[in-house]
């Protein structure tokens, strides 16, 4: 094919990336949400009312209601039960027997201490059970109460003295200012109130000095000091091997 078949200074030649053309997509695989019915309608477009018809009812139970089985009598009104009057005979009742008191069963005769005045009436009755139980109490069981002393219940009592120990009040040892003595007061210390002298302590040791070991003359280098002097340039040689050569590690178990 010669040049004329191309247009301007483009040729066919290989891309320098990936081009979406050169993939494969998965197709029609997507579906657009319709238009029409009430579920899965697409949602930026307007919806009409849907309307849905139900289905039939299921049948009844046959225990759910009797039916035309109950026979009306046409006496029967919306007000009740309106008939003329009717009596039955009916058999006699089961009477119970009792027994009752008769006219000789009374005692007229004793009802006259209730009726008409009658004089006091005594009798005599047997001895108790409890009787033979009863514990009373015995003369010696009271105590009656002394005449003598002051305490006397229904007696006039005489004048009572008593003897009381010595008071404090007024003796020679009685303390008229209540105040602390001179011994009661603690000695305060005269360096308290004076300038104080010097002290000094004597302490231990705090470590043996045969243990203790600190370095000598010999110990120091005065040739290797570059601090306060200046130094001449000092070169070193280094390691053969490269740097980035993996060493060899051998484990050892």
């Amino acid at each position: 094919m010669g040049d004329s078949a191309w247009v301007g200074t483009w040729r066919p030649h290989r891309p320098r990336g990936p081009i979406m053309a050169h993939f494969t997509s998965p197709g029609p695989k997507y579906s657009i949400q319709g238009t029409t019915g009430y579920l899965k309608h697409n949602p930026t477009k307007r919806k009409a009312p849907a309307y849905t018809f139900k289905g039939a009812r299921p049948l009844l139970r046959e225990a759910c209601s009797p039916g035309p089985r109950y026979y009306v009598e046409p006496s029967m009104t919306r007000k009740g039960k309106e008939t003329a009057p009717a009596y039955t005979m009916c058999g006699r009742p089961n009477v119970k027997t009792e027994v009752t008191p008769g006219p000789s069963d009374y005692s007229p005769e004793k009802s006259k201490k209730h009726v008409y005045e009658s004089a006091p009436v005594h009798s005599i009755s047997f001895r108790t059970r409890s009787f033979s139980v009863d514990s009373t109490p015995g003369p010696g069981t009271y105590t009656i109460p002394r005449v003598m002393g002051p305490n006397t219940v229904d007696k006039t009592a005489s004048p009572c003295y008593s003897m009381k120990w010595k008071s404090k009040l007024g003796r020679f040892d009685e303390d008229l200012h209540k105040t602390p003595g001179p011994a009661a007061y603690k000695k305060t210390e005269v360096d308290v109130y004076k300038k104080r002298a010097p002290k000094y302590s004597m302490s231990s040791r705090t470590k043996p000095a045969g243990t203790v070991r600190h370095p000598g003359p010999g110990d120091y280098y005065p040739g290797k000091v570059t601090l306060t002097k200046p130094c001449a340039p000092v070169v070193s040689f280094g390691i053969r091997h490269s740097e980035y050569t993996m060493p060899l590690i051998v484990d050892v178990y």
